[in-house]
């Protein structure tokens, strides 16, 4: 398979299997899909999941949640990690969307960049998920697969991100962002890979991943 047939086989297993596609992290509106983002830097989403009930029934928009203190955040959530970072960063960018956008969480990659502690992973996932505006926020699961896909070379996740733009059609982004996430935690994680029931890596990976592959599983 050429390049563009392999972009399109990713495209069709995908929809397939995920027909309707679920949002990993729970939440009600942009406020609070914004802090459970920012909250799920270097944890796991069933944990966000687990702790946010806990913020939100406190604090579920930014009037309440800067009557907090950021002790009182960092206790709520530490088991996410990073908490005197996240529980600045979640005061802080609350302080600041009460000052200068009404209390609303702006629509532009710009102003939510400004926020602190919101790189450009968390902006793209809250305009394309919040706001419906294309956007293809990589994450550590469409890292590696664009890489066993051959699809990158993976450099880093800026490159990742660039190559997933030019590859795959711009009124897909928002679907196949996710769509990847759930396929790699379901069928091509990164511990406890089982290449058999990867049937995209199977299909089209590349040469040396399946081989380094077979070679550990001692069927090279």
């Amino acid at each position: 398979m050429n390049k563009e047939q392999r972009v399109t086989f990713v495209i069709n297993t995908l929809k397939e299997l995920y027909p309707t596609i679920p949002v990993p992290l729970d939440h009600k509106d942009p406020y609070t899909l914004l802090i459970a983002v920012l909250l799920s830097a270097q944890c796991t989403d069933v944990r966000v999941n687990q702790i946010t009930p806990l913020l939100f029934a406190k604090a579920d928009n930014p009037h309440d949640m800067v009557k907090m203190s950021i002790e009182e955040i960092k206790e709520i959530i530490r088991p996410c990690g990073l908490s005197p970072m996240k529980s600045k960063g979640i005061h802080g960018l609350s302080e600041i969307l009460i000052e200068k956008h009404n209390g609303e969480v702006p629509q532009s990659f710009e102003a939510l960049e400004a926020l602190p502690a919101v790189g450009h992973k968390t902006a793209s996932v809250v305009m394309s998920q919040a706001f419906g505006v294309p956007a293809f926020p990589v994450d550590t699961h469409i890292h590696r697969l664009m890489y066993r896909w051959n699809l990158t070379n993976g450099k880093n996740v800026q490159q990742t991100e660039k190559d997933a733009k030019r590859l795959f059609p711009r009124e897909l982004w928002n679907d196949l962002h996710l769509q990847i996430i759930w396929y790699g935690r379901d069928y091509s994680p990164a511990r406890g890979w089982n290449l058999e029931r990867d049937i995209i890596t199977n299909t089209i990976g590349r040469q040396s991943v399946i081989d380094d592959y077979r070679k550990k599983q001692g069927l090279k």
